[in-house]
């Protein structure tokens, strides 16, 4: 059994630590905050609005049921009513032109249809380019997501893939000539603040999961997911220790042997890093020619007179400079709503102003607004929720995880995964796991 410190109690962290703890490891998690979940979490107002602080829906369902099952109990017999259900559309898209879009997912006959609707022969062109990627979605899966990465012994197809000079701008520059194909293909990779000329063209797999597994979210917020997984900690027997930030990694003989915290250190035999490495000195040298990805700014409002307010889906992407994107499924007393407006791009003028011009205008219906720059969110969670920003084909190499240069220590959350979102985060807290390994009973440290 090892002794085994996580760093950061984001999913990331919550998942590794939960893993690690089920195979046996002594686990203690630090984090920060003085509450576990980072990006997975509320934001709460006493006026009774409250709003999911990051992701309101998750690709790939089977991650987070993996999670839960190989943890302990099955998320669908969790108490309350926390599992993941389905979306029926991935989100609204509206652009510039006044044409709108509503993106269905987990079905490629309706993702024919709806941009058939947008125009005559657009879905045969969508569904074209998203079948382009299933045997990339096959090779990532079996050999990069769900097994961790040896660049000597993975299939030569992968390498190639991993290492194609090709940009995702390029792509879809050459597939598509409607512009509202290739913002709709982008837009993933735009929100999270990227340059689609620095994303490998391989990235847009993400389109494929879109439509074959859909959007899926847990009734009244997804954030229930940190508060269901947080108390599987404590099922677990991992020693949790908030309000505490972790320093940097000490390394005695080359190896990790502690943890330099502001409690003071803790001995440990390995250490997974679920942060920002750059926040701890000892892996910040390894990750020196990365960059974070920026969140966007955000807008929680709390609004009153809701019968009366714009029959918006979940989730709408307002396409344009600056790119607006409004969320509709805060809680809120009765007769109010929730909404969260995010901003992207150049972002002159006050949000909602902004979206006034979009002809949703809500500034005389705001009751209580919370507003977050993206300073608040790094400082909040100890990191960008969105992980490394794609700057070429490079990236793929020089971000950690799930092992790091230094041994006994390895890396799980956004900044070690090929993308945000909880099936990334979810799968590199999988594949630390196997890294590691189950607990040697027979073994007093390392394993």
């Amino acid at each position: 059994m090892a002794r085994v410190v996580v760093v950061g109690g984001g999913f990331g962290g919550l998942a590794s630590a939960a893993r690690l703890a089920k195979l046996g490891h002594a686990v203690t998690l630090v984090e920060q905050a003085p509450t576990l979940g980072g990006a997975l979490s509320t934001v709460t107002r006493d006026e009774g609005f409250a709003w999911d602080a990051g992701p309101t829906t998750t690709l790939l369902p089977a991650v987070v049921r993996d999670l839960f099952r190989k943890t302990g109990r099955p998320l669908e017999r969790e108490p309350g009513d926390v599992d993941l259900v389905a979306r029926d559309l991935v989100r609204e898209h509206r652009f510039e032109d006044g044409s709108a879009l509503r993106l269905p997912g987990g079905s490629r006959a309706a993702q024919l249809a709806a941009f058939d609707a947008l125009g005559p022969g657009l879905g045969e062109q969508w569904v074209g380019y998203v079948a382009s990627h299933s045997d990339t979605w096959d090779l990532l899966r079996r050999d990069y997501l769900e097994r961790p990465w040896d660049p000597t012994l993975a299939p030569r197809a992968l390498t190639d893939l991993l290492t194609s000079r090709e940009v995702l701008h390029r792509r879809l520059r050459r597939t598509f000539r409607d512009d509202r194909l290739r913002l709709v293909a982008g837009h993933p990779f735009v929100a999270d603040g990227h340059d689609l000329r620095n994303v490998p063209a391989w990235q847009g797999v993400v389109s494929y999961v879109e439509q074959r597994f859909g959007a899926w979210t847990v009734p009244g917020g997804i954030a229930a997911l940190g508060t269901v997984l947080a108390d599987r900690l404590g099922t677990r027997g991992v020693t949790v220790l908030t309000g505490t930030t972790a320093h940097d990694v000490v390394l005695r003989g080359g190896r990790v042997a502690a943890v330099a915290t502001s409690a003071g250190e803790i001995d440990t035999d390995l250490v997974v890093c679920a942060i920002d490495p750059r926040r701890l000195p000892a892996l910040a040298r390894h990750v020196e020619r990365t960059m974070p990805a920026i969140p966007p700014v955000v807008c929680h409002v709390g609004l009153s007179d809701a019968h009366s307010l714009p029959d918006l889906p979940h989730e709408v992407v307002l396409h344009g400079d600056p790119m607006l994107v409004v969320r509709t499924g805060g809680r809120a007393p009765d007769g109010a709503a929730a909404w969260t407006v995010l901003g992207r791009g150049r972002l002159a003028e006050d949000v909602l102003d902004a979206l006034a011009r979009h002809r949703i205008d809500l500034r005389d219906r705001v009751v209580v607004r919370v507003d977050r720059s993206p300073r608040d969110l790094v400082d909040a969670w100890g990191g960008s929720p969105l992980g490394v920003l794609w700057q070429g084909r490079a990236t793929t190499r020089r971000r950690l995880g799930p092992t790091t240069p230094i041994p006994g220590v390895y890396a799980a959350g956004a900044h070690a995964t090929p993308g945000s979102g909880l099936p990334f985060v979810g799968l590199s807290a999988a594949l630390v796991a196997q890294a590691i390994g189950p607990a040697d009973r027979s073994d007093q440290g390392r394993p």
